[in-house]
């Protein structure tokens, strides 16, 4: 059997970005109803250092490109859907990511870590302190997912992110890429974000469990040095979700599918059409094309 082609994506505002072995593309619905695809050629850092590619290396480096394909998609999208006036600079963009990395650092690293100690009273044993400070990062990420797709424009973005899903799932069992074909498919996919994020939580609370109780300020910038430790592992189990077939394996990563009902929607036929298009530019076409990419491997 042939090795598959993946292509990944994100949900955007008014669209959706997807990514292929050799391309991205972004497709919106602009505000006079056209879609509008912006496509521009992949430039991983995987390719240039190849030691990069290896095992719970590649995790780390795969995160981080997502990261900025993903400002630089959101930035498109929001001018091509008339809510801003022009594209951010590059130096916007890293400003907006380096924001959004503090933030994280604040509500998922500092506050569990500090909460904890209070969770548990007068327990002195790292390694329930450990796990407390996980239960709590969890129960945060859980909340702020709820919390977010409470509003209106979340609801839509994540009906985006239901197309991008399901566009994906027709396009991995070889049917056309029509409206038909792409809405009879589930909108839960393996290799989601949304799963991986999951992942990460509770990766992390067997990667820090046995990390020790030191002062408040250690554990902080221990957990942000040892986090590409837990993207990598976390990367890897993704890819594992993504490919085996195994009852028992599946089974485990059932949760990080059901939490996607919270983060994906039902999309329209419109919405189905847009994703059409993002991932119609995204994915090889020719012969040639898909050899290559089967050789230069999967992009996520």
């Amino acid at each position: 059997m042939d090795k598959p082609v993946y292509v990944g994506g994100q949900a955007v505002i008014e669209g959706v970005m997807m990514r292929g072995p050799e391309y991205i593309a972004t497709a919106v619905r602009t505000p006079s109803g056209d879609i509008t695809v912006k496509k521009e050629k992949v430039h991983s850092l995987t390719e240039r250092f190849p030691v990069l590619k290896k095992p719970f290396i590649r995790g780390t480096i795969a995160l981080g490109e997502s990261l900025v394909y993903g400002m630089k998609s959101l930035s498109y999208s929001a001018m091509a859907a008339g809510e801003e006036e022009e594209q951010m600079t590059n130096r916007q963009i890293a400003g907006t990511m380096i924001f959004s990395v503090v933030m994280a650092i604040i509500f998922f690293v500092a506050i569990p870590t500090f909460a904890a100690k209070f969770l548990l009273g007068a327990v002195t044993d790292p390694v329930l302190l450990n796990i407390a400070e996980g239960v709590l990062r969890l129960c945060i990420f859980l909340l702020y997912i709820w919390g977010i797709s409470l509003t209106a424009d979340i609801r839509r973005v994540f009906e985006y992110h239901g197309a991008e899903h399901k566009t994906i799932w027709a396009y991995e069992k070889g049917l056309s890429l029509t409206v038909e074909n792409v809405r009879a498919q589930v909108r839960l996919h393996p290799r989601c974000g949304t799963n991986f994020l999951l992942i990460v939580m509770v990766v992390a609370i067997f990667v820090f469990a046995f990390l020790g109780w030191p002062d408040l300020l250690m554990r902080i910038l221990s957990r942000v040095v040892l986090m590409p430790v837990v993207a990598g592992i976390s990367y890897e189990l993704i890819r594992l979700a993504g490919r085996t077939k195994n009852p028992v394996v599946r089974a485990l990563f059932k949760p990080g599918l059901w939490l996607q009902y919270l983060t994906t929607r039902e999309p329209h036929d419109d919405q189905i059409e847009v994703a059409i298009k993002a991932l119609d530019a995204a994915r090889p076409h020719t012969e040639a094309e898909i050899a290559a990419a089967r050789a230069k491997g999967d992009t996520q």
